[in-house]
């Protein structure tokens, strides 16, 4: 495979019909789904990604992360992830994301991410500076900006109400076995109505993952809210099959702009 030099990647992709909502513009879900890929992308071809950290018993896994969109690509659109490394320490790195159109050069909006690579035997915290001769550290881009804030404390009241429960299942679950982080995002944002969403456009959308929920499990959502009703707080917990306690798995904030 050929080793990119380039500090920051830019890989196109198209808001596809399917993949838009009622307003003809891409889901948010799916808009995750697309900063991920470019973060794989990005990784794999420069010697730290999943094929290869998977010879060695290591998986990336998402710790945070952070969406700030002023406009959603609209159907049919091409637009352009650039997704670059803003810092790496021993255990976590900070990634960045920015989504531009392709034809007009308008950028709809950009990401924060924080990532932190396990051992998948284990499931403990490895040490990403050691990989493959600590090759994300080549790759560090400090100077590109990135002008939305990091990801906040999400605080939800421990009064919030029990809004949702959902089983885990089939479609949940990623290709590390556990359920795939996009989809917390999905049944967060699955809390709001089509009345909701045909007056208020969600701007930025925050989630930070506790521990790993499994097939099987039921979800339990708790939803606290903001005075002016425009941002929203999710605590979400899951309970295993068998029962037993009732364990945090992330924390998320939406917040939405009247339209």
């Amino acid at each position: 495979m050929k080793i990119e030099k380039d500090k920051v990647g830019r890989y196109e992709f198209m808001a596809e019909p399917f993949h838009c909502d009622f307003s003809r513009r891409l889901f948010m879900g799916h808009l995750g789904n697309h900063l991920l890929n470019a973060a794989d992308f990005h990784s794999q071809h420069r010697g730290f990604g999943m094929t290869y950290l998977n010879t060695i018993d290591k998986t990336w896994v998402l710790s945070r992360l952070a969406i700030e969109m002023e406009e959603m690509p609209p159907m049919y659109a091409r637009f352009n992830v650039e997704t670059w490394v803003e810092s790496a320490m021993r255990f976590f790195t900070n990634r960045n994301f920015m989504v531009q159109d392709v034809a007009t050069g308008q950028v709809y909006g950009y990401g924060r991410s924080i990532w932190a690579m396990i051992d998948t035997k284990t499931r403990q915290p490895a040490d990403l500076i050691s990989i493959n001769e600590g090759a994300l550290t080549s790759y560090v881009e400090r100077e590109k900006p990135c002008p939305i804030a990091k990801g906040s404390r999400v605080n939800v009241s421990p009064d919030a109400p029990l809004v949702a429960t959902l089983k885990m299942r089939y479609n949940d679950i990623d290709v590390n076995g556990h359920v795939n982080s996009v989809k917390y995002i999905e049944h967060v944002l699955d809390l709001f109505s089509l009345d909701w969403y045909a007056s208020h456009r969600l701007q930025r959308f925050e989630v930070a993952y506790v521990a790993e929920a499994h097939c099987g499990d039921t979800l339990r959502l708790y939803q606290d809210h903001s005075d002016d009703g425009l941002t929203f707080y999710v605590r979400m917990t899951k309970v295993g099959e068998d029962g037993g306690e009732e364990v945090e798995i992330c924390r998320s904030l939406a917040r939405f702009v009247n339209v």
